[in-house]
């Protein structure tokens, strides 16, 4: 009462507070972060190591095991950690309790990961440690192609230049790129040539370590002067190496003809050539069919996706400029999805406003009053946006979203406000007097009112995991948006109906504006009061039929529980942004060429199914980058090897259902390529932030302390589920059959012929795949001042055999002098035997074929297998209800220490019911112990809670009927049916509880509060119906996110109203006879 006096004296206040409210709420808009969720900041650290040419298996046993095992010791908080170990290198992420500082747990990680390199092979470099952010999804995907410029060019201009020039923009990080060929400068060994010539690769090697070395030489001052002195250390001119010596060798044939001629200076020209170049290549993207370079932007936490794409934007048009032989192009732009998402959400709750407006226009006839309830909806959603801006918020779809929610009970308070104040002047009072009665009679209802719409929602605080970061801002701007609705109803409203309605008999502007309204307004006035009089009449007879009626809604409640399983529950409705993401497993170990027509063939089936008018862009990703780690990282990608790879499709804005062409790709692909597995990712964003950085909705994990065992457990969960109706891509991510060439060497026979086993694999190894690891050399680049790795082995189109393996040759113990050092004393018979015709590989090691991991996955150090599931023409819910049906009898057999883990979306599915659920309970709990507090008694409380269940119901039959799913949308939609139908009877059953303070009977009350009360719960529950319309239909860019919500209150309230206005009454009417 106090604030309606204060507000009525200082009306120049309550003005100076509006245009404030305008300002700040504009600057928040203006400022604040936009995005498509809100930042999901769960703990969770990236441990990469990276050892080129270590086999997954022995990755495992060398490096990534040990370092799970240090930090599960001595890093506190750690929750679990999940390993991936390819070839050459491993992704270990640590997830960690919620209270832990991330900050803190990177230091940690970082230190007790340092002491244990010294364990680990020699070379081995430390990891690359950072943050994972699932919100930190690809926004934008830049193509980099040339028609002149070779892969290596490309690659080297895209990772140094490309990504320099990108790094202004805020907010962004930028991976090394996909595709192309690394650029490093290469002596390019001949393998006949070596064994003509009596030197191995390792004396390649050692000569290009011995004589390219980055070595400082200091200063020296000679008179006056101060010198610098430089050697030439590293050649200015990278093919000046051609002309370097490897090694001396000795040859007896020559001896007769002079003294040391013997002594043969061997060159690298004379076993291979230098060229500025790249390894070889093990990752291929093709943009359109044409390869080029993809780079991926990631947007940092706290950015805005939409401003990230758009300076992005600016900066290319000069970029390109400075190019023309490239071509530069942006690819999946997730900002259009955002732009049309956000302006469909404030869209349709413009429409909403703009329909609750005709609403309260037909009701309160008067457009003086409309405009004042209409005022209050944006002042309060101002409001709201600037305190989230205060807070840390962004502008997303769930804070939106909420905002949107509001709409329809924003004006509530303002409309119940001034239909009461009406409602005295009707009753002959002055128009100050009615304004100070009208609002003190309804300032306590109205204030339980919106805290039990408020306490409702503090349901959210019991989610855990990525729901909560999802659910608690969306709440959050509801009830700050309710609360200060409350505030401007009990200020700005009188204040506005004091200044607007003082002389409303007489005729304005507006009044001759909406003159053509006013026969309709009259006529609805009209059949509205019948239909009052209608439901008094009905009232009537429920309260004097009471058990046939509550009979009739206790078979009702019990009638609507049994459709519940034919609701299937999802954890979010499937969103179409015209983006498809189809990962493809050729046969395990194919090479990369061959993987790439592969690929061709596909591509070209897929263009087939797809219209050109549809169809915008596809790009194939085929290949691990392994010379850089941060690219798969940072990323999803379900890459493995040369024999995998992902076709990213973009549909064009006018388009068939996405869904529609996946079924079609699905199914063409798997009758014509029935060598290769198909399975669908989560292409746009939204799908992959709701995925939490997993693969599928449905990820099966068995884990065990045994591979062996655990796979077997795998194959058989598999052939078990593959049968369910609607799961469909079902497969076991991991590959275990990687075509393997063991090399056993007969160490006995090799140290016979002077060979221990490190010279063997020092040799095998720089043939191979360089000795970058063990010892790197490097030769700066004089234009580009960078330093390129330099590295001596022979390509792989000169060992494409079996024999050109075994071939290799060998330096052995007794291998003759580098240039400069003396000769060793020994016979000319050994220096002959060793040096001119040197060991071969086959003559000391025999050659097993067997069969490797192509990638090694481990849970917190267990051997893992994931089943990856999708779901077609069905509900999630369903699917693994059916699935841990078929599992059961496996699980019977497991061993001690193995488990089946349903794991995935369903994960958060199922942990969001659960923890919404119980809210929900809580939150109702709470309601009925504040409303006990203002009642003082226990009995209205539980009356006012007894229109709940027909509500239910009402939501059931809604879901049922619209075809949609329990998800979360709609349990959030449920939540606010709970807090209008409670706030609705709260309303009623004060004004009942005050008549019989003033001497009616029970019954009497309940039809006089009924009858009194009529209007504002209509038009509370009309204004959320209709408010909610535009949103049920989805119709909007993005709109299926949130359709369920609107649905769910929809039907909450149809028959949730129904039980306000009947059932309550008459358990009102029962419960006080009874007192009585």
């Amino acid at each position: 009462m106090w604030l309606v006096k204060l507000a009525l004296k200082k009306t120049y206040t309550i003005g100076v507070l509006v245009i404030l409210i305008f300002f700040l709420g504009f600057f928040s808009i203006k400022t604040t972060p936009t995005d498509i969720f809100p930042e999901i900041d769960i703990p969770v650290v990236v441990v990469t190591w990276q050892y080129l040419g270590l086999v997954p298996t022995d990755m495992t046993n060398y490096i990534t095991t040990f370092s799970d095992y240090q930090i599960a010791n001595f890093v506190d908080g750690v929750k679990r950690i999940d390993s991936n170990v390819y070839f050459g290198f491993s992704v270990s992420k640590v997830y960690f309790q919620p209270y832990v500082d991330i900050s803190m747990a990177v230091a940690e990680i970082t230190a007790v990961l340092q002491p244990i390199i010294k364990r680990m092979p020699p070379g081995t470099t430390p990891p690359l440690i950072f943050k994972f952010n699932a919100s930190s999804v690809p926004v934008l995907q830049i193509a980099v192609s040339s028609s002149s410029l070779s892969e290596p060019a490309l690659f080297d201009y895209t990772i140094w230049q490309l990504r320099r020039d990108l790094l202004s923009v805020k907010g962004t990080m930028f991976p090394p790129p996909w595709g192309g060929i690394v650029r490093w400068m290469t002596v390019d060994l001949d393998p006949n040539q070596l064994l003509a010539r009596g030197v191995s690769a390792q004396d390649a090697l050692n000569a290009l370590d011995g004589q390219v070395i980055n070595y400082p030489s200091g200063d020296i001052k000679i008179g006056d002067r101060d010198y610098f002195v430089t050697l030439n250390n590293v050649p200015k001119n990278l093919f000046e190496i051609n002309d370097f010596p490897i090694k001396r060798v000795y040859d007896p044939n020559f001896a007769y003809v002079r003294k040391n001629i013997n002594d043969r200076v061997i060159y690298f020209r004379d076993v291979g050539t230098v060229h500025d170049g790249g390894v070889p290549q093990v990752n291929v993207v093709r943009l359109n069919g044409v390869r080029g370079i993809l780079m991926t932007t990631l947007k940092t936490m706290g950015a805005s996706t939409i401003q990230i794409v758009d300076q992005i934007k600016a900066l290319l048009p000069e970029i390109r400029k400075a190019n023309p032989d490239k071509k530069i192009q942006e690819l999946f732009d997730q900002s259009i999805f955002v732009r049309a998402a956000i302006k469909g959400v404030v869209s349709e709750a413009g429409t909403a406003a703009f329909l609750t407006g005709l609403m309260i226009l037909l009701f309160l006839r008067s457009p003086r009053s409309t405009f004042i309830v209409l005022t209050s909806i944006p002042l309060c959603i101002l409001t709201a946006l600037f305190l989230l801006k205060l807070l840390g918020h962004t502008l997303n779809l769930m804070t939106l979203g909420g905002l949107a929610l509001a709409v329809g009970i924003l004006v509530d308070d303002a409309t119940v406000a001034i239909e009461n104040i009406h409602r005295n002047k009707e009753l002959g009072k002055p128009n100050l007097q009615s304004i100070m009665d009208g609002s003190q009679q309804i300032a306590l209802p109205a204030l339980v009112a919106t805290l039990s719409i408020s306490i409702v929602f503090t349901s959210v605080i019991f989610l855990e995991g990525p729901p909560k970061y999802l659910f608690i801002p969306m709440a959050l701007a509801v009830v700050l948006a309710l609360l200060f609705s409350y505030v401007l109803s009990r200020s700005l409203v009188p204040t506005m109906v004091l200044l607007l309605e003082s002389q409303e008999h007489k005729e304005s502007w507006i009044d001759k504006l909406f003159s053509f309204f006013y026969p309709f307004q009259s006529s609805f006035y009209r059949n509205f009061e019948r239909f009052r009089h209608s439901y008094v009449n009905t009232l009537k007879v429920v309260l004097n039929n009471r058990k046939k009626f509550y009979s009739g809604v206790l078979l009702f409640i019990l009638g609507s529980l049994l459709i519940l399983p034919f609701i299937g529950r999802d954890f979010f409705p499937t969103v179409d942004a015209g983006i498809m993401r189809l990962h493809v497993y050729t046969p395990t170990g194919t090479r990369l060429e061959k993987t790439e027509e592969y690929f061709s063939r596909i591509e070209a089936t897929i263009k087939k199914i797809i219209p050109p008018t549809e169809l915008e862009t596809i790009v194939d990703n085929m290949g691990l980058p392994i010379y850089f780690m941060a690219t798969l990282a940072m990323s999803d990608s379900m890459n493995q090897a040369s024999f995998d790879g992902e076709i990213m499709i973009n549909l064009k804005e006018k388009h068939r259902p996405t869904e529609f062409y996946m079924k079609k790709i699905r199914r063409t692909l798997r009758k014509e390529f029935p060598d290769c597995t198909f399975f669908f990712q989560p292409a746009d964003m939204v799908n992959q932030v709701l995925n939490f950085g997993t693969p599928a909705p449905i990820d099966i994990q068995v884990i065990g302390t045994d591979d062996k065992i655990a796979w077997q457990f795998a194959t058989e969960s598999l052939s078990k589920i593959k049968g369910i109706p609607g799961i469909v891509d079902a497969h076991i991510h991991q590959r275990i059959d990687y075509p393997t060439l063991h090399l056993e060497v007969d160490k006995v026979k090799a140290v016979e012929m002077g060979l221990f086993q490190i010279h063997i694999a020092n040799n095998v190894l720089n043939q191979l795949s360089t000795s970058y690891m063990v010892k790197p050399t490097y030769w700066p680049d004089p234009k580009t001042t960078i330093n390129y790795p330099l590295l001596a082995f022979s390509p792989q189109i000169k060992i494409n055999s079996i024999n050109d393996l075994l071939n290799f040759p060998l330096t052995s113990i007794t291998t003759p002098y580098l240039v400069g050092s003396s000769p060793p004393v020994e016979s000319t018979q050994t220096l002959l035997g060793n040096v001119l015709n040197s060991e071969l590989l086959a003559n000391v090691a025999k050659l097993i074929p067997t069969k490797e991991p192509a990638m090694v996955s481990h849970s917190t150090m267990k051997p893992v297998f994931d089943i990856l599931c999708n779901i077609q023409d069905t509900d999630l819910g369903s699917v693994a209800s059916a699935i841990e049906k078929k599992l059961e009898p496996i699980r019977k057999k497991l061993p001690p220490l193995y488990r089946i883990n349903l794991t995935g979306q369903l994960t958060s599915m199922n942990s969001a019911f659960q923890q919404l659920g119980f809210g929900i309970i809580f939150a109702i709990i709470l309601v009925y112990l504040l409303m006990v507090v203002n009642f003082q008694s226990w009995r209205e409380p539980f009356i006012i809670l007894t229109g709940l269940p027909i509500g239910g119901c009402g939501v059931l039959w809604m879901l049922l009927l619209s075809h949609t799913t329990f998800n979360v949308p709609s349990l959030m939609g449920m939540l606010m049916s709970v807090g209008v139908i409670t706030s609705n009877s709260i309303l009623l059953i004060t004004f009942a509880n005050q008549r019989v303070k003033e001497g009616l009977n029970p019954l009497e009350a309940s039809i006089e509060a009924g009858l009194i009360r009529f209007r504002p719960i209509i038009m509370t529950a009309s204004a959320m119906i209709i408010g909610m319309l535009p949103m049920s239909l989805g119709l909007s860019e993005g709109g299926e996110q949130y359709a369920p919500l609107g649905r769910a209150v929809i039907g909450g309230l149809l028959l949730g109203t129904v039980g306000t206005l009947f059932f309550v009454p008459a358990m009102f009417t029962t419960i006080r006879q009874r007192k009585s």
